[in-house]
């Protein structure tokens, strides 16, 4: 039982922070590009309303950068504090991106950072504007080191067990580099960061023009936000399709999961639109289906069938048998008293040696284990559906419905209109949170969707953990809600701050006297005014 708390809170914590944190990152990595495009209209055409564009929105990258580090490092250390047996079982393959990530993708971003912000009068334009391309550069290879560290947990290869090591150990680093599900989900999260940023100018210029201040940085804001925004949320979607498609190949349990496809149909499968999953009857209840469409995701075919929950169960079952005999094996090749054949036989079976792993919450000795803890193994290979399930179709509505803001967005301001169009204004203010909550459901999908395993079929989340205990665990999760929640609090606040004081606020060092005589100096806001004729 203190076992079972020990994985449950670690986990619960890992999530905390990883949810905390990927708050702050989306905005990074959207507003990275956002002020490259801004700056490269200012150097290009001179203008200085697009400067006081890449300073203004600068400001807030950087308050939302600061922070989001903050929470990034925190949770990598939780590897080592939390998870010591998992860094200990794949440290030599998992390690090797983050450490990339550090030394390639963070220091760059985090040294150029400086350069943006205080090289205003030190460098040119051009050399400016590179600085702020490698800003952006940066942030996105730290996402893209990240991401192949992540994908190779969903999809883990390059990479063996070895028997003498009991690790696994990497056998070919271009496979764990252009490992698909690593790469489908890097530049589906990049483009998601993308839409962020977007929704994030989009909304607070929204909220200029409806109040009628600082109409031409508005307006040219508003104009960048929905070009860039709809081309990165057709992506999403492009590429979460490509990402559905993966699925169906190497992860085809997390697959029926969000779909609660508890039966293997006929060709073409059809796409559960909405419904009530009921796993312990394994029906859903009320299920409104469109034909086909779930067929053509997962197999870009009208021939091939989507293996339902049902099935793969007993797939698993057989894969939990073959894992017990490699457990057994193992065993024996540890001990030294082995043959060549025994080897050979274990090469031939350690695939299945993680889904025997999974009998270690039911019992010490694997190969002993019972028909009824057996089962129960079987039950642990599907995780709970109705939070996938929901999570997945949050994520797509709220992905639709941003594709509607961008598109009218872009449309109306092609035909010049879009400052008239207070219903679209409204529209994005208030859908400023939507990318952060299809951002969050997206997460889950993707990380509670892999349970029961730490690394896809290698290793249980159940054997990962620190040999902790659960009072300090209670302890130091009491401590990262409390801190996160502050730094979340600094954040908004601050975000607000800096959006209310507006682009003006550029130009505070300009005073003028409304009268002689020792009067108290008063903001002049005609620079801003005169930008908006540039």
């Amino acid at each position: 039982m203190v076992a079972e708390s020990v994985v449950e809170l670690s986990r619960l914590q890992f999530a905390l922070t990883a949810m905390y944190h990927f708050l702050f990152v989306p905005l990074t990595l959207g507003l990275s590009f956002i002020l490259v495009i801004m700056e490269s209209v200012y150097v290009m055409t001179g203008k200085e309303i697009y400067k006081d564009m890449t300073r203004f929105w600068g400001k807030l990258f950087g308050i939302n950068f600061a922070l989001g580090v903050t929470t990034g490092i925190t949770l990598e250390f939780q590897f080592g504090t939390n998870w010591a047996y998992y860094s200990h079982y794949v440290g030599d393959v998992f390690g090797a991106p983050l450490a990339i990530e550090g030394l390639m993708a963070f220091f760059l971003e985090s040294t150029f950072i400086g350069l943006f912000f205080f090289g205003w009068d030190r460098l040119t334009k051009r050399q400016h504007l590179l600085v702020t391309f490698l800003t952006a550069l940066g942030s996105n290879l730290s996402a893209l080191w990240i991401l192949v560290a992540n994908g190779w947990m969903q999809n883990p290869v390059g990479a063996e067990f070895s028997f003498e090591t009991m690790r696994m150990e990497m056998t070919n680093f271009a496979e764990l580099l252009f490992n698909p599900v690593a790469q489908v989900k890097f530049v589906h999260t990049v483009a998601a960061g993308y839409v962020t940023g977007s929704m994030f100018v989009l909304g607070i210029s929204a909220y200029y023009m409806l109040k009628g201040r600082d109409l031409a940085f508005a307006r040219r804001s508003f104009v960048v936000a929905s070009g860039f925004g709809l081309a990165s949320i057709l992506s999403v979607i492009v590429l979460g399709d490509e990402s559905g498609y993966e699925l169906g190949d190497v992860q085809k349990v997390k697959l029926a999961a969000i779909e609660a496809e508890w039966e293997t149909h006929e060709p073409p499968a059809s796409f559960t639109l909405i419904g009530f999953p009921d796993q312990e009857e394994m029906v859903t209840h009320g299920a409104i289906k469109i034909p086909w469409v779930m067929g053509l995701i997962a197999t870009r075919s009208v021939n091939e069938e989507v293996t339902g929950i049902k099935d793969l169960m007993v797939q698993h079952e057989q894969r939990i048998r073959t894992g017990m005999q490699a457990y057994a094996l193992l065993q024996k090749l540890r001990s030294g008293d082995y043959t060549e054949a025994d080897k050979a036989a274990f090469e031939a079976v350690k695939d299945d040696l993680g889904y025997g792993l999974l009998l270690k919450r039911y019992t010490p000795e694997v190969v002993d284990a019972t028909e009824a803890q057996i089962q129960q193994a079987v039950k642990d290979t599907i995780p709970r559906v109705a939070p996938l399930f929901w999570s997945f179709r949050v994520m797509v509505a709220s992905g639709f419905l941003m594709l509607f803001i961008f598109a009218a967005s872009f449309y109306y301001c092609a035909r010049r209109t879009a400052g008239q169009k207070r219903w679209l204004l409204r529209l994005a203010l208030w859908s400023i949170p939507l990318p952060w909550i299809a951002a969050e459901t997206g997460w889950i999908v993707a990380e509670y969707g892999r349970q029961p395993w730490s690394i896809g079929e290698v290793l249980p989340t159940y054997l990962s953990t620190s040999v902790l205990q659960v009072g300090d665990l209670w302890f130091s999760l009491a401590g990262f809600i409390g801190f996160y929640t502050l730094l979340l609090v600094v954040e908004l606040y601050l975000m607000f701050r800096f959006a209310r004081l507006g682009p003006s606020s550029l130009h505070t060092g300009r005073y003028h006297f409304e009268h002689s005589g020792g009067s108290a100096p008063a903001l002049v806001t005609q620079p801003m005014a005169a930008r908006d004729s540039d």
